[in-house]
């Protein structure tokens, strides 16, 4: 068997979904005083200063930090119905539908979250390691239970869940510098759908 590893958001989709999911699920009040505390990091993203994988967590931290689980999962459910179809790259989806009539294995490995991924996925009939937000009481704690899932983290959290070793040929598809790690585990490896031989081939 074959084993087929797909980012997500720049990948999948032709815009940034977890950005638009913020907006999409957050309460206004709480997008107005979240905007206020999380100028200074979004500033810091903006001048290069700050990766986006320390930027995500503080402002999923700022979106879902005491949200109920089941009010974030409603607005997730609308969210993958309503939005999600709307960017969706046809050749991505076609890629896809390519793996599952050779019998692969498939992985969406992403940093976005947990609670639209989880329900993308399973109605693709596809496997997730991404981005989780824990839980505690019924509801979201505002912290990752594994991390961000990129760079070198989507290695991690993929190798804890399969022993990459068992596949015959390893396929893995990208389009920033935080997929490199990934793709550099494949043995057929496209970035920004290119095929390279090599990441060094890709300019971070």
């Amino acid at each position: 068997m074959n084993l087929a590893l797909f980012d997500f958001d720049g990948t999948i989709t032709n815009q940034d979904a977890y950005t638009e999911f913020l907006f999409f699920a957050t309460p206004k009040p709480r997008l107005i005083i979240g905007g206020v505390i999380a100028s200074p990091v979004i500033l810091l993203y903006k001048l290069g200063l700050l990766r986006a994988s320390k930027t995500r967590p503080i402002l999923s931290k700022i979106a879902f930090w005491q949200r109920s689980i089941h009010q974030v999962e409603v607005q997730a459910k609308r969210f993958v119905n309503d939005y999600l179809p709307q960017v969706m790259r046809a050749n991505a989806l076609a890629k896809i539908e390519w793996h599952k009539q050779r019998g692969d294995e498939i992985y969406v490995v992403s940093a976005s979250l947990s609670p639209y991924l989880d329900i993308w996925c399973q109605q693709q009939g596809i496997k997730v390691v991404c981005s989780r937000l824990s839980q505690r009481n019924q509801r979201y704690t505002g912290y990752y239970l594994n991390g961000d899932c990129s760079l070198d983290n989507k290695v991690r959290l993929l190798k804890e869940q399969l022993d990459i070793r068992q596949y015959s040929k390893i396929y893995a598809y990208g389009d920033t510098y935080e997929d490199l790690p990934m793709l550099d585990i494949a043995d057929e490896k496209y970035f920004r759908w290119l095929k390279i031989d090599n990441t060094d081939q890709v300019a971070n």
